[in-house]
Parts: structure tokens; C-alpha cells; sequence
């Protein structure tokens, strides 16, 4: 009787850790389950290739989440998985993007191969945006939770962090464009 109750405590806290609240996003087991589906041009193939791989694969890429990956994620804030990550982002004009998330931001490449930086900065809570050797300013946080907005002919105003404060800026925007017409 000792033999199960020991056995039942350990598999309940086992468990508990498990299904605490400060899981992880399990990026691993994502990108997994994401190739698993796109591996091929036909869905029948990648679910019979699924089917085969799943038993084995799926369980270890989830063991590796739980516990390294995520733990990692909740100790350091940052995904080990998600860095460096590259998506394709359709563009206003109907162009694909590809971005690539970096440790400190983004780089964004453009069909015609031009490059884009947008960078973080922790220490002074700000964005800023690199593109041809020019780097400017385009946001930052305020002490009060206000944001710093900079225009792009230079000027800065000051908005809440809400959507008052982003139609602030999108009048500002547009009284500027309009004011170009």
C-alpha cells in the first residue's frame, strides 16, 4: 500500500508542475507541429508521415519543452526557440516581407533587398529603426507609461499608451502628409 501512495504522491506533483501556470510557449513542439503540417503539397502525405512520426517525435520534442525549453523561457523572459525566427508578412502593397525576429528586435527584408532594423532598447525602454546607414528614433516609453512618439519630419509628441494616443499620431501623420499635398 506505501509502494502506491509514494507513487500517486509523486505522479500528482509531477502533474501539478506540469499544469502550473508558469508554462512556457512550447516554441519547439510548435515549429514541430507546423512543419509536421506543411512538409509536403498534400495533406494525405503529411498525415500519414504524421501518423509514423508523431508516436515518436512529438513526445520528445515536448519532453525538451517542458523541461528545458520553457524553463528557460520563464527564468530569462525570452523564448531559446523563437529567436531567429523568419516569416513571410504581406506588405500594404501586396509585396511579401521577410522578418526575421533577432535578440534585440527585427530585420525586415524587402522583395527589392532592402534592409530594415528595428531595434530594442531595454535600458531606455525604446524603438529604434536602422535603414540605410541612417538611425533614428521611433518610439520610447516614458517614466509615466506615456510614449514619445518621433515623427518622421523629426518633431515629437507625447501620447498615452492607448488608442487615444495612437489616433494622436495617426492625426499627426496625416495632417503632415496633407499638408505635403
Amino acid at each position: 500500500m506505501k509502494k502506491y501512495t509514494v507513487k500517486v504522491a509523486v505522479v500528482l506533483i509531477a502533474a501539478g508542475m506540469m499544469c502550473s501556470s508558469c508554462i512556457g510557449s512550447f516554441g519547439l513542439f510548435n515549429k514541430y507541429e507546423k512543419w509536421q503540417c506543411s512538409m509536403t503539397g498534400n495533406k494525405y502525405v503529411n498525415g500519414i508521415v504524421g501518423l509514423i512520426l508523431q508516436p515518436i517525435v512529438a513526445p520528445i520534442c515536448a519532453l525538451v519543452d517542458v523541461v528545458v525549453l520553457n524553463t528557460i523561457e520563464f527564468w530569462t523572459g525570452k523564448s531559446p526557440v523563437t529567436a531567429q525566427t523568419i516569416q513571410q508578412i504581406k506588405g500594404q502593397d501586396g509585396r511579401l516581407y521577410a522578418v526575421k525576429t533577432t535578440k534585440k528586435g527585427y530585420e525586415i527584408k524587402s522583395p527589392t533587398g532592402e534592409v530594415t532594423l528595428l531595434i530594442f532598447n531595454e535600458q531606455e525602454q525604446s524603438w529604434t529603426m536602422s535603414q540605410n546607414g541612417q538611425t533614428r528614433e521611433i518610439f520610447r516609453v516614458n517614466p509615466d507609461g506615456t510614449i514619445r512618439a518621433t515623427l518622421q519630419d523629426g518633431r515629437q509628441i507625447n501620447v498615452t499608451a492607448d488608442q487615444a494616443g495612437l489616433d494622436q499620431v495617426r492625426q499627426a501623420v496625416d495632417d503632415r502628409c496633407f499638408a505635403l499635398r
